[in-house]
């Protein structure tokens, strides 16, 4: 809609001052013009309006207030300020640079005011904004005579004060998602307030049906939102889509390593895998990725394929990738490192060996040449057996040290994408921690008390159990009784909150017994006011609990899993509203406590991308120890395939015993058979001076953050929602990872950079009344197993 050219700021003027001769083309210039009669005073100088598109106008908007000001414009806010721009600035917006002063005038206005890091023209602040420096331009300029100064003038609106927010906004998860590189928390924090000072106004609870979905893209090599609205129930397409997703994601993060980086250099070929911590290194030559489809016709020569462990429908493990799939023997393979990670089917692996192909042709069968479904015929004999490199946190998001104690910018990475809503690496990374150190204090100056920088980490928290709520009420009069200002800012209570499944006839009851079980832990927190109004409780659960038990009967439910419903949880509520509102303390001291009640898993973010911390409720160590691969030990080369996991276990009911003729029944001899404990490390071990405990840790972290997928499990033993599958991703490698498994002993180490955790169970099993949990420190990123008699 075209706008009158010079209404908008300056007065219509008398109609003895109009040119009686029209500018229209239709008539040509007079000879002696009229001459307008004298006005007693100047008036503004006009500017010939044009039609400014966005789209022109976005990339000096971006450099402006992404860039310079750290605000993110909407689709909405960018039309109205080309349409401003088009009206008052005319052609002269880009040649004479008056687009980027009004741009850069009207960012100081909007942060001026106290307006959010999102700017939008639903709200009717940028109107106001917009008039305002309406009221200062002459021709197209802003001038600075017409106003008080850029520190007092421009407002937001007349009518309302100038303020600096005091604490990060919260915004939807639409506005997120609409661009790259925002952050949906205020960088400037008063200095004056003393609840910007406090860690928790920089805590943030991601729930994983709420976070943004981005997909990469191997051919624009880049990530892309997924574009597709989220269902529950979803074509069947949608889980080839998150199967390939999954490998394309660990594809291009594997390319990116240096040991598959082609060098100029003519180096001589190694054959085995090699490999240090989660880095394959190069014995002395970089190696080479084969699509499966392209081994046909290369029979007996060495590759390296990269692909999905899976069982065929005759039992033989595969391996597919995107081209086809080829049948695995691993009789004599080896798993990279020796003992030191896990591989069951569903996982991403790397296969370094020889291919045959078949001699000849058994038939149009299941596993004939002809293949089923893109499978190759012939046998891929592994050598080598290991999982794709981990990559680190700061290689995925482009940042280096710059040797002055800051984080710098680097080449390449992903720093610009948002992965979380909270603000993207590139965009708001060196700000936020910046305020990190400004609030937390140093990082090494590790004598000053922790204090409010505690995160504490409980696990399967069985309300159902006589002595839960005593070890939890112990463990809260621990921080009960520490200084007020030192109360932790987060407490993480993780499930199962029973420990058999509700609502499916067992043990633990139906809803109301359920209900009262949650109203028991109300009861319990209430005695703990001074830790209620002045910290944040976050409740993740587990597969127990409602409403999933009620189908899965106490089996592996579908991940993502939504929080507790709200109809158990609402006498919690009433506790922390009671705490803050009994409080005796001033309103600028902390914020009010509260409780999230929210999925698994969840993700937490402290200092927007500075801090990522990843909670996650699993019984992992029990299903990779049932689905696991068995290789054959070192020290006894007679056994040839009673440990080969080429064949799946049971799928015959019989076999034939070829060294003397006679059949075998397997059922009468599985019947037969003895139960035996295997070792938990074979006797040749590669880390003999290692704690058992200390190595099934380090084991199981290393499977996990390598696949960089928090389920590497085939969807029929670990369902997965299709659409929500890109939740379960961890990439890039979170700060922290806290997995919940009672199974497995507490723990805490790092592994590339991630520190990965273990709470176990609050009530430490086969100990008499001891109650242990997780503390841990965000200003060292590090965290402490702790225990208590009770």
């Amino acid at each position: 809609m075209a706008a009158p050219t010079t209404s908008l700021f300056a007065q219509a003027q008398a109609a003895s001052n109009i040119d009686p001769i029209p500018s229209s083309s239709a008539f040509g210039t007079p000879v002696h013009p009229v001459q307008p009669k004298p006005t007693s005073s100047a008036t503004n100088p006009s500017v010939l309006s044009i039609s400014l598109p966005p789209a022109t106008l976005r990339p000096l908007a971006f450099r402006i207030f992404t860039k310079k000001h750290n605000l993110t414009l909407t689709s909405s806010a960018l039309q109205a300020i080309a349409d401003f721009i088009g009206t008052h600035c005319g052609s002269g917006w880009r040649g004479e640079g008056l687009a980027e002063k009004v741009l850069d005038e009207l960012a100081r206005a909007w942060k001026k005011g106290g307006g959010s890091v999102i700017v939008s023209s639903e709200h009717g602040d940028l109107g106001g904004a917009l008039r305002n420096i309406e009221g200062c331009m002459t021709g197209g300029r802003i001038d600075h005579q017409r106003t008080l100064s850029r520190q007092s003038s421009l407002v937001l609106d007349r009518g309302l004060p100038i303020a600096a927010p005091i604490k990060p906004r919260n915004l939807s998860r639409g506005d997120s998602q609409s661009s790259l590189g925002l952050t949906t928390m205020d960088l400037e924090d008063d200095g004056n307030d003393p609840r910007t000072k406090d860690p928790r106004s920089w805590l943030r609870i991601v729930d994983a049906f709420e976070q943004p979905r981005f997909i990469y893209n191997a051919t624009q090599r880049h990530f892309e939102s997924a574009g597709r609205s989220a269902s529950l129930l979803p074509g069947p397409t949608r889980r080839t889509t998150l199967l390939r997703d999954r490998y394309q994601l660990v594809h291009q993060r594997l390319l990116r390593n240096e040991a598959f980086q082609t060098s100029s250099v003519a180096l001589s070929r190694s054959k085995v895998l090699q490999a240090s911590s989660s880095e394959i290194a190069m014995s002395q030559q970089a190696y080479k990725l084969t699509p499966v489809a392209n081994l046909l016709g290369r029979s007996g020569s060495t590759h390296v394929l990269l692909g999905l462990l899976g069982n065929s429908p005759t039992g033989d493990l595969i391996l597919s990738d995107l081209t086809g799939s080829i049948a695995l023997d691993l009789e004599h393979a080896r798993p990279v490192p020796e003992d030191g990670a896990w591989f069951t089917p569903g996982m991403i692996v790397l296969a370094e060996g020889l291919y045959e192909e078949e001699e000849s042709n058994s038939g149009p069968g299941l596993a004939g040449d002809g293949g089923v479904g893109g499978t190759i015929g012939g046998r891929f004999y592994v050598a080598s057996l290991g999982g794709p490199p981990c990559e680190r946190r700061e290689v995925t998001l482009g940042v280096s040290d710059n040797g002055k104690g800051n984080d710098a910018i680097a080449a390449g990475g992903f720093g610009w994408v948002d992965f979380l809503g909270v603000g993207s690496e590139r965009a708001t990374g060196s700000s936020m921690r910046s305020l990190e150190k400004k609030v937390l204090g140093k990082q090494d100056s590790l004598t000053a008390p922790s204090g409010r920088a505690r995160i504490i980490v409980v696990g399967e928290v069985n309300l159902d159990s006589a002595n839960t709520l005593d070890a939890l009420k112990q463990i809260l009069g621990v921080y009960a009784n520490e200084p007020a200002e030192q109360t932790p800012m987060t407490f993480i209570l993780v499930g199962n909150f029973t420990r058999y499944a509700v609502l499916s006839g067992s043990g633990s009851g139906g809803s109301i017994e359920y209900k009262e079980y949650i109203d028991s832990l109300a009861s319990s927190l209430s005695e703990f006011p001074t830790i209620l109004e002045a910290s944040t409780f976050v409740f993740v659960p587990g597969d127990n609990d409602p409403w999933a038990s009620a189908f899965s009967a106490g089996a592996a439910a579908a991940l993502p899993k939504r929080a507790v419903p709200e109809m158990f949880t609402s006498r919690v509520k009433r506790a922390f509203n009671s705490a803050n509102s009994e409080a005796e303390k001033p309103a600028s001291r902390y914020l009010k406590g509260e409780v999230i009640w929210s999925t698994n898993p969840s993700r937490l973010t402290l200092f927007g991308p500075a801090q990522e911390l990843v909670i996650f409720r699993d019984d992992m160590s029990g299903r990779l120890r049932r689905k696991g691969l068995h290789f054959r030990p070192i020290d006894d080369p007679d056994v040839v395939g009673a440990n080969s996991p080429s064949r799946s276990d049971g799928m015959m009911a019989e076999h034939e015993d070829e060294s003397n003729g006679r059949r075998i029944n397997v059922e009468q001899t599985v019947e037969d058979a003895q139960s035996v404990l295997p070792d938990p490390i074979p006797k040749a071990s590669a880390h003999p001076s290692i704690p058992l405990d200390v190595h099934a840790a380090r084991k199981l972290v290393k499977t996990i953050l390598d696949q960089g997928c928090l389920s590497p499990f085939p969807l029929t033993d670990r369902p997965v929602l299709w659409d929500y599958g890109t939740a379960l991703n961890l990439y890039p490698l979170p700060t922290a990872f806290i997995l919940v498994d009672p199974d497995v002993p507490p723990f805490a180490l790092t592994y590339e950079g991630c520190h990965a955790m273990n709470p176990g169970a609050l009530v430490a099993p086969g100990k008499r009344r001891v109650a242990q949990w997780m503390e841990y420190d965000a200003r060292t990123r590090k965290g402490k197993p702790r225990e208590i008699r009770f």
